[in-house]
């Protein structure tokens, strides 16, 4: 071996042992440096023709573990999705109260309805019965900052997304950058660990907002895909778009979160994000917070119901003079359609003697008032004609109404062992004749529509429905027309049902015996349907579609508007507690204000069997008003604390994923302390190798002179 050869090998022990103690240095220096991955230098022996020729340095890389990374950031997406949802969910169910607290609002409804068994042991007391009327109304007004608070969660979860997407945007286009100056480097050798832990860095931190998975180029750099392959950074960065709503309801159409790939390829980014930030935030806007809307819609909705069918069963003392109706949204002919059973209407002067009664008899699409046949169309006529002049009944813009005359009251009621009946509601109650809640939007959806019945729309008029997939996507939108023709509600069902201009390729509506429309989707839990636009206008109700029907989402919006009937509230003494007398003999009393018959009745609607509807994942059915809030109540609790559950353990394991990927990637001091010390040593071995061979020079160089 030459001595030129020896001092060659010296001189790349000593330049790869310089080298090596850098990598140290830096590695020590980031030692606190979060998301940073130590440097290694990979060194390989030199040859030449077969002969050992020194040491090199081959590549500078990153220790990084990529089964490691891969489970760090997807347990860096799901601790993210989760604990969002649990931070906003938790929101919302402060909102209740504690539900095992006798201060929370389910709690409030318990103590509504003793608060008129209390008021029916002393129905003369004016104190009782305002502070009974403040507190069902303080009731609904609860209910309503409770909706209004769902829905401005829902805004909150809006507004993030389009955060998450502004944030997401720059890091994207930053990762794609070091993308292009880890490329250049690697071509010409240069160490690129910085900008490669820089965009470690980036794509730690875009794993909290959406699932990714990494893949390595051959080139240097990386490719980004979501967990479903959908690409973020390749050849280019994708950018995604979204506008926020604004201001958000329980019927607000979201549009599409947009992504556009590095190819040009745009897609609905939902179809490919399924964990992180951006997927709780959907999962509560869309999925969580409606739920709990449409429950507590429910559940005030039947509240409202219930306290009105038993103030209808009931009249004030003295009988109020007018009697005025809801507006149904019907003809005369189709309202009083339907109906079975006996109801009594009467005037009654202001001492409760009874001044003159109408029996109205149904059956079926005829009548008899006090044995006199009446039809739909002469119901008028003859119900004003039995009452004498006493009083008198019209019916204008869908609402029927009953007004006594000289003084007279008007009170109605039901026969006890043959009560008027329609679509589960008696007679004043299905009019709203004697209502203690009142709304401008219905509060039940059983119209009593038949197939036959008229449905009061303007042909042409139309409404659009939005379906999405069980991912939130947007999979079509279908605008239905009011179809031309006789105007009936099976021309109505069978334009929507049209497989071609209709929702037919999704499922069907249906129009069951009490008049509820409903959708039934051919592939539950795949799919949902929302009205994002509704142009239709029903005569006379002024009603669109959607609100007589409670179509797509509608029935959300049900907690928020009801409110204890205006002139009740100002004179508590018109709070119905009483119940009119059939049996009253002539000339006596039919009414008495110490009568707390009618307050029991309103007590007594907490524990009456109601038919709920599905709403909020709960399927609905048979039960009493206190027994639905009590297991809304527990659905609330429960879905928190179930979110909580899973932030915590999602969270966990983040956390245990970063530890054991911090552990194989990260610094050890004493590691690097012992390269420190290994690489000093050679680095003074390969100087002492130089100074052998300066020495060996000098001799020889001695020896020729």
């Amino acid at each position: 071996m030459s001595l030129n050869s020896i001092m060659n090998i010296a001189t790349s022990g000593l330049q790869t042992a310089q080298a090596q103690l850098r990598v140290t240095s830096d590695n020590i220096a980031n030692v606190n440096t979060v998301g940073y991955v130590r440097k290694i230098a990979d060194q390989s022996a030199s040859v030449t023709k077969g002969y050992g020729d020194g040491v090199d340095i081959t590549r500078m890389r990153l220790a990084t573990d990529r089964f490691l990374q891969a489970a760090s950031f997807s347990a860096n997406a799901d601790a993210a999705r989760h604990g969002v949802r649990s931070e906003l969910f938790n929101q919302i169910q402060n909102q209740f109260g504690d539900p095992s607290s006798n201060t929370s609002f389910f709690a409030q409804i318990d103590k509504l309805f003793a608060s008129y068994a209390n008021l029916a042991e002393s129905p003369t007391s004016s104190a009782a019965r305002q502070d009974t009327i403040y507190k069902t109304q303080a009731m609904f007004d609860d209910a309503a900052n409770i909706a209004r608070q769902i829905q401005a969660t829902r805004q909150e979860a809006d507004s993030r997304i389009q955060s998450v997407v502004e944030t997401i945007n720059p890091l994207l286009e930053q990762i794609d950058k070091l993308n292009k100056t880890i490329a250049a480097g690697s071509v010409t050798n240069q160490d690129v660990t910085g900008a490669q832990n820089a965009q470690q860095s980036l794509i730690n931190e875009l794993s909290k907002y959406m699932d990714v998975k990494i893949e390595q180029r051959s080139n240097g750099g990386v490719t980004l895909r979501t967990g479903t392959g959908m690409t973020l950074v390749g050849e280019g960065h994708a950018t995604l778009s979204y506008q926020a709503a604004g201001t958000v309801d329980a019927t607000t159409a979201f549009s599409d979160i947009m992504i556009t790939e590095p190819s040009g390829t745009r897609w609905p980014v939902l179809d490919g994000v399924t964990s992180g930030e951006l997927r709780g935030l959907v999962e509560l806007r869309d999925k969580d917070a409606p739920a709990a809307a449409a429950r507590l819609g429910e559940l005030t909705a039947k509240l409202a119901d219930e306290l009105n069918r038993a103030h209808n069963a009931n009249t004030s003392v003295p009988a109020p003079a007018i009697l005025s109706g809801r507006n149904t949204g019907q003809s005369l002919e189709n309202a009083l359609a339907g109906f079975t059973g006996r109801t009594t209407i009467s005037t009654v002067d202001s001492a409760g003697v009874v001044q003159a009664s109408a029996e109205i008899v149904f059956s079926g699409g005829t009548m008899t008032i006090n044995g006199q046949a009446a039809d739909p169309t002469t119901f008028l006529n003859v119900l004003n004609a039995q009452l004498g002049g006493t009083g008198a009944a019209s019916f204008a813009d869908g609402a029927l109404r009953l007004q006594g005359a000289g003084g007279n009251g008007v009170a109605i009621a039901d026969d006890a062992s043959a009560p008027s009946n329609k679509g589960g509601r008696g007679f004043s109650h299905w009019f709203g004749l004697n209502d203690l809640v009142t709304s401008a939007t219905p509060s039940f959806y059983e119209t009593g529509l038949t197939l036959s019945s008229r449905h009061g729309f303007t042909p042409g008029q139309n409404l659009t429905f939005r379906f999405n997939d069980d991912n939130g996507s947007r999979l079509r939108d279908v605008t239905v027309a009011v179809p031309t023709g006789a105007g009936t509600m099976a021309e109505m069902l069978t334009a929507l049902n049209d497989p071609i201009n209709g929702v037919g390729r999704y499922g069907a509506f249906s129009l069951d015996a009490s008049g509820t429309l409903a959708f039934k989707p051919y592939n539950p839990g795949a799919q949902t349907m929302s009205v994002v636009q509704d142009g239709t206008i029903q005569s006379p109700s002024g009603l669109s579609m959607s609100q007589l029907f409670g179509l797509g989402g509608t029935g959300a919006t049900r907690a928020v508007g009801y409110s204890v009937r205006s002139d009740i509230q100002q004179d508590p003494n018109k709070l119905a507690l009483a119940q009119l007398n059939l049996s009253a003999a002539a000339g006596a009393p039919a009414l008495s204000k110490s009568d707390g018959r009618g307050g029991l009745l309103l007590a007594d609607a907490g524990k009456t069997n109601v038919n709920f509807a599905a709403a909020g994942g709960n399927g609905g059915g048979v039960k009493t008003l206190s027994a639905y809030a009590a297991d809304f109540a527990g659905d609330v609790g429960g879905r928190a604390s179930a979110a909580k559950s899973r932030a915590e353990t999602a969270s966990a394991l983040s956390k245990e994923a970063t530890s054991r990927r911090t552990a194989s990637e990260g610094v050890n001091m004493d590691e690097e302390l012992v390269n420190m010390t290994t690489f000093q040593q050679a680095y003074n071995a390969s100087a002492r190798l130089i100074q052998a061979s300066k020495d060996m020079y000098d001799v020889l160089i001695g020896i020729l002179r």
